[in-house]
């Protein structure tokens, strides 16, 4: 599916031919050296020697699992006209020697594309959940204030109205690609484009030279510590984003609630800090008197002497933050209040997000991408709050060869917040799936859970889920936690297609419930 993919992203996105010369790109280098003809022309930027074509320029890249030096033959046999190497290779084109491919990827690509993100305003958003709602509530308002939009993100990249693409598995593209996006949006006449921004995008260089005036921030909490090592680290990796919209003299919006969102306020000097909260009173954007239940949330919007009824037609508190997240960002790029709210009544939901599954059978289903310790207990929480009195049992694993430490967080709430837990596959990746489970399961009976009357372990999904089904009574709520949207599961480095909530229709229908679509 991978290859599948990237080759129709790779088709799409080569518009207009663009050439430069290696003497050209290499200028924006602080430290490089060129081997072979430095008047030889580029036509293009790949790092996936399956991708190159005649003219591209290869960019070596090392990475957890593979290194782009290995493949080097092969992008040069497919016609790559130049490298960007770590260190000389024994090929016959000319090489740019650099001491980091990965970083010099970024200058190289925002130069080759004439630096895009100089030519629109660019909105990032950063934090461990939210991302992707938030950034679909922005692009919603944006889009009903009348401004043409792109956006960029977990789901996929939207190019104005009719261009979309999708990456599996990578939240923020590789630099090559971002700027191809931003390149091609600035070409069809985008005037903001919108950015969900990882830690690792951040802090592997994908973002680099990429101009933010905007920043949005909704948590911090504990995620993506097999890569970052500390919380520290992790926090820092997120202040990259701040400090760029600082340098603009631009705005950050800041969730006063969260302490690892506050943490890395300083971070943002140079910047208009803007914040918002349910609990903190003083934060500049304040959700009051908030109302939660299964047609959506309902608050009244405290801000500058303002104060506006707000619903959205979606459910949970977290949600509330997300929406004032949204309306501060949007408010920072020009758009009013009323503005905001009028666009928020009628914004849809994000596939793959609380989305219920509804084929007639007596239980709920909802499918959901949460898959960290606070979005899992996040979503639990709701639907306790709004499942009447009926059982909850989720489904739900973690990741392989990612953070090992939010393992057994997981089991815990998963334990003391669910009538029943199944433990299953997420992304097993090279990493034995019976050592993930067990992990987990470590936290579900070291908070009193019992295996097998109140969690189980079965490392097939799709058995996992019929599984959940022939426990559920009527008026249980059974939640498939962790997949969302995303369409594959990798097991080693292969991606295995996976389509959750099609995955749950098909096992509903073989139960007797043949109804198909999603409750709004």
């Amino acid at each position: 599916m991978w290859c599948e993919v990237s080759a129709q992203v790779n088709a799409a996105l080569r518009t207009a031919s663009r050439h430069k010369p290696i003497s050209e790109i290499v200028r924006v280098l602080d430290t490089a050296t060129v081997s072979g003809n430095a008047a030889t022309v580029i036509n293009g930027i790949e790092y996936d020697s399956r991708q190159v074509r005649a003219g591209d320029l290869f960019a070596a890249l090392t990475g957890a699992d593979f290194d782009g030096h290995a493949f080097a033959d092969r992008a040069v046999a497919s016609g790559a006209a130049a490298l960007l190497v770590e260190h000389t290779l024994d090929v016959d084109v000319p090489q740019i020697v650099v001491p980091d491919s990965r970083a010099a990827l970024a200058r190289v690509a925002a130069a080759f594309y004439d630096y895009p993100s100089r030519e629109m305003v660019c909105i990032g958003v950063t934090g461990t959940d939210g991302k992707t709602t938030t950034t679909h509530l922005i692009d919603g308002i944006l889009r009903h204030a009348g401004e043409k939009t792109g956006l960029i993100g977990t789901v996929g990249i939207r190019i104005g109205d009719a261009v979309a693409h999708e990456l599996p598995h990578q939240t923020t593209p590789e630099s090559n690609l971002l700027q191809r996006y931003l390149r091609e949006m600035v070409s069809a006449g985008v005037g903001v484009a919108v950015i969900e921004t990882t830690s690792h995008g951040l802090a592997m260089h994908r973002l680099d030279t990429t101009r933010f005036t905007i920043a949005g921030v909704t948590n911090i909490t504990h995620e993506h510590l097999e890569y970052h090592g500390t919380i520290g680290a992790y926090r820092r990796a997120k202040a990259m984003l701040l400090e760029r919209v600082g340098a603009e003299q631009g705005i950050v919006v800041l969730n006063a609630d969260d302490p690892g969102a506050m943490s890395i306020g300083d971070f943002a000097a140079g910047a208009e800090v803007v914040t918002y909260g349910i609990a903190t009173r003083d934060a500049d954007l304040r959700a009051d008197r908030v109302v939660v239940d299964g047609n959506g949330s309902t608050f009244v919007l405290e801000t500058d002497g303002i104060s506006a009824k707000v619903h959205v037609p979606l459910i949970g508190a977290f949600n509330v933050a997300n929406v004032l997240c949204a309306i501060g960002v949007a408010r920072a790029a020009g758009v009013p209040i009323d503005t905001s709210i009028a666009a928020l009544a009628h914004t849809q939901g994000v596939p793959g997000r609380l989305e219920s599954i509804n084929a007639g059978q007596p239980y709920t289903v909802i499918v959901d991408y949460a898959h960290t310790p606070e979005s899992i207990e996040k979503v639990l929480a709701l639907l306790r709050d709004i499942g009447g009195n009926g059982r909850l049992i989720i489904v739900t694993g973690s990741a392989g060869e990612r953070d090992r430490g939010k393992r057994p967080m997981q089991g815990r709430i998963c334990a003391t917040m669910a009538d029943i837990s199944i433990f299953t596959n997420e992304d097993p990746r090279n990493e034995d799936p019976e050592h993930i489970l067990a992990d987990i399961a470590a936290g579900a009976k070291a908070a009193g859970g019992t295996e097998g009357e109140t969690f189980f372990r079965v490392a097939d999904r799709r058995v996992a889920i019929a599984k959940a089904f022939e426990l559920a009574r009527p008026g249980d709520c059974v939640l498939l936690a962790g997949k969302g949207h995303e369409r594959s599961i990798i097991v080693g480095y292969e991606h295995q297609p996976w389509n959750e909530a099609e995955v749950a229709r098909s096992l509903l229908a073989e139960r007797g419930f043949p109804g198909q679509g999603a409750m709004p």
